[in-house]
């Protein structure tokens, strides 16, 4: 078998990446627009070449004015899985060890025997690369005219007095249900979503309210209409009879004022294994668009 080079691409070599058509189907910004958007760079995008042909690629991105440190966004393969992690071994070198991988899949994923087999090379690879599987998120999107759209107000929601009290609830919550974009927030402000989500979820456009029985607090939601998408940011309930109760009503009071702000879709991001929380979300009307299986550095 002939033998493979692995380097980073040069100014000029956007087409060279391109080259290698998607495996999956799955909508996302093109490497292009990653460049143009300072997100990508050529010595953070590596490509692994047999006879001049790509056959595997990894791009690494890391948003303008990030405090962390860049993360594997795309990897694709078409070889073996030696040879993919040899080509990310060879990256890491170079970007100083090993980086988070957040590789992204269509919805169903597991349930797809095309899409298990076009994307477990790469997987296989990341993992001899050093790489430890953590867990699976799902994001689901919203759109009006769900069964959201009919529901009234729940009286036992108001807005959140003020940042006292939203310091407070996070403090009380010890595992949020919804954390979207939490990896962004990691790499881009050093922030931790799950206990710090305020100085994240922050603008015109934020709304936060608190779902109460009387004077006891039964949970927070934080919402961001002015990030990428408009979101479901922070949700997080305390334990006890009524979660599920205090969970809906805050995700509808959420959605209002999405909607009353302009949007027309909202996100959000769920734990795969949290059945209950997915249970109630997609009562609300969202519908998952996509995976994200998070890989770390061992020892991370």
């Amino acid at each position: 078998m002939s033998s493979v080079v692995f380097r980073p691409l040069v100014d000029g070599e956007e087409s060279l990446f391109d080259s290698l058509p998607d495996p999956l189907p799955l909508p996302q910004i093109s490497y292009a627009e990653g460049l143009a958007g300072g997100g990508f760079h050529p010595s953070r995008t590596w490509v692994a070449l047999r006879d001049g042909r790509v056959v595997g690629r990894a791009a690494w991105v890391l948003p303008p004015g990030s405090v962390g440190g860049p993360w594997l966004e795309r990897f694709d393969l078409i070889d073996t899985p030696r040879v993919g992690a040899s080509l990310l071994s060879a990256a890491h070198e170079a970007l100083g060890g090993p980086r988070p991988y957040y590789a992204a899949l269509p919805a169903g994923w597991h349930t797809s025997p095309s899409v298990v087999s076009a994307i477990a090379p790469a997987l296989a690879a990341a993992e001899s690369a050093g790489l430890v599987p953590r867990g699976e998120r799902l994001r689901l999107r919203w759109t009006p005219g769900g069964p959201a759209d009919q529901r009234a107000p729940d009286p036992l929601v108001r807005p959140a007095s003020g940042p006292a009290e939203i310091d407070g609830l996070v403090d009380r919550i010890a595992t949020p249900d919804v954390l979207t974009g939490s990896e962004t927030a990691r790499a881009v402000a050093g922030l931790d979503l799950a206990r710090d989500p305020r100085p994240w979820l922050a603008g015109e456009a934020t709304a936060w309210h608190v779902a109460h029985d009387g004077d006891e607090p039964l949970g927070l939601l934080g919402t961001a209409g002015q990030a990428c998408w408009p979101m479901l940011g922070y949700l997080g309930v305390r334990p006890g009879p009524r979660s599920a109760a205090a969970r809906s009503a805050l995700i509808a009071a959420a959605l209002d004022v999405l909607v009353a702000g302009g949007a027309e879709e909202v996100v959000a991001d769920v734990d795969a294994d949290r059945s209950d929380v997915l249970a109630e979300v997609k009562r609300a009307g969202f519908r998952p668009v996509r995976a994200r299986l998070t890989f770390e550095p061992a020892g991370a």
